[in-house]
């Protein structure tokens, strides 16, 4: 049937659509190419070292040989697998001694509190030459960075100046000079305006130091039941990101100040609550395809055994362990909750939280790597078969979905690259992030 519409009218009218069509990849631009820290380890500023991250790995890995020296006691512990234990387990020890902590945020918020102003001042110019140690002993994790006071009439001025001294003694110390992956969050927003003056912040910061525009970037905490919802009847959250003007890599739930806004009494503040499930599924609305990452928040119930030091008795030891079990099961369940619900990052407070962090990422997704990859052998065999028949493959949605699972699954470590490779795909694929892109070059060629 020949094409009625005129040529010209249609031309014009799709040529209308490209601005919009441009603007809404610029604003979603999928996944974020770089790598994400599965966890963040959150501590008080006056409290930090450049020896921090080495001494959170030498506590992370004593807790794991007492309380889970062998695939078997971890297992008991977190209700992993049978089948999956010894793996995890020995993927567990191997990124501990590797590479125990992945984040440190150095906090000059809750962690560290309300303090005089020049007892702030000397542990931010403290803190800030304990990273530039740090960095010249290679002693810092692959990300770090800085948490300041909220941006409220009481504590605007604090928080800037934290800001101010600690990023000039930094680049004074280092002689222009920031550690990879070095970010400033911004706590509890309200409302857009905080972000668009701690932004100005950042700019007047680089204005002053000569750095590139764009060099200091940032996280947002949503932790405030008004920044879901605003006195509009609309939500905040892309508004915020829009003041971030490209600074903006990440956002981070805050369980416990989001639940006490929410009204949530404190035996019930927990992170798999209901308020906190709805909070967090619409930060994934409005930041979904956005290229920044999503954190959840941390489990409070520390593993902590109540008796310590020598000559305990066989009492003791025993209660110690049930102690620890008991809150790595927790933090476990918490984990896998955030992991089903698509954030793939979440806080810890406490070293021993942090075998339990990598043990539940790799046992989650080594749970399914074998169906996984099946499914997406047969997808891009589909694809490939399609194209040789005149069919239509359709399901690339699908396929993108499995392709995520592995590349979360290769940057937590649960799976080796190997391992991907398995699933019929190349290295070249795997790190070009598009399924749909894989099948059209399969196709061409």
């Amino acid at each position: 049937m020949p094409a009625a519409l005129d040529p010209l009218r249609v031309t014009a009218l799709l040529d209308g659509l490209s601005a919009a069509n441009l603007n809404h990849l610029a604003r979603y631009p999928g996944e974020p190419a770089g790598r994400q820290p599965i966890h963040t380890v959150y501590g008080g500023a006056q409290l930090f070292t450049a020896q921090t991250a080495p001494r959170l790995g030498q506590l992370a890995r004593a807790s794991m040989a007492t309380y889970a020296p062998s695939p078997a006691d971890l297992a008991d512990a977190l209700g992993i697998p049978a089948a999956l234990a010894e793996t995890v387990w020995l993927r567990t020890r191997e990124k501990l001694e590797r590479e125990p902590v992945e984040d440190v945020r150095i906090d000059f918020e809750d962690g560290f509190g309300n303090r005089p102003d020049a007892e702030e001042d000397h542990h931010a110019e403290r803190a800030a030459g304990e990273v530039a140690i740090g960095m010249d002993q290679g002693t810092l994790p692959p990300f770090i960075g800085i948490r300041v006071k909220v941006m409220t009439e009481e504590l605007k001025r604090r928080a800037a100046r934290t800001l101010d001294v600690f990023v000039s003694t930094l680049l004074e110390r280092t002689g222009g000079r920031l550690p990879d992956n070095f970010v400033v969050t911004l706590p509890k927003v309200t409302h857009r305006a905080q972000v668009d003056t701690f932004v100005e912040l950042l700019a007047a910061l680089e204005d002053e130091h000569g750095l590139p525009t764009g060099t200091l970037k940032m996280e947002l905490m949503i932790e405030i039941t008004q920044a879901i919802l605003g006195p509009d009847g609309r939500s905040p959250l892309p508004g915020f990101l829009d003041a971030c003007r490209g600074r903006c890599t990440g956002a981070h739930f805050g369980t416990y100040d989001y639940t006490a806004s929410a009204n949530v009494t404190a035996a019930h503040q927990r992170m798999d609550h209901p308020a906190c499930d709805f909070a967090k599924e619409m930060m994934r609305v409005a930041y979904a395809g956005t290229g920044i990452f999503l954190s959840d928040g941390a489990t409070n119930v520390l593993p902590a055994p109540p008796h310590r030091g020598e000559g305990l008795s066989a009492a003791q030891l025993a209660e110690n362990r049930e102690v620890v079990h008991r809150a790595w099961r927790l933090s476990s369940s918490h984990i896998r909750h955030s992991l089903e619900g698509g954030f793939f990052q979440g806080w810890d407070l406490h070293p021993a939280q942090i075998p339990v962090r990598y043990a539940t990422c790799y046992a989650f997704f080594l749970e399914g790597a074998e169906q996984a990859g099946q499914r997406l052998r047969n997808f891009v065999d589909k694809a490939a078969q399609a194209t040789l028949v005149g069919d239509v493959f359709d399901d690339a949605a699908t396929g993108q979905g499995l392709l995520n699972y592995f590349l979360r699954a290769l940057n937590c470590g649960a799976v080796t690259v190997d391992e991907v490779l398995a699933t019929g795909l190349t290295v070249d694929e795997i790190q070009g992030r598009s399924f749909l892109r894989i099948l059209q070059n399969r196709r061409g060629a």
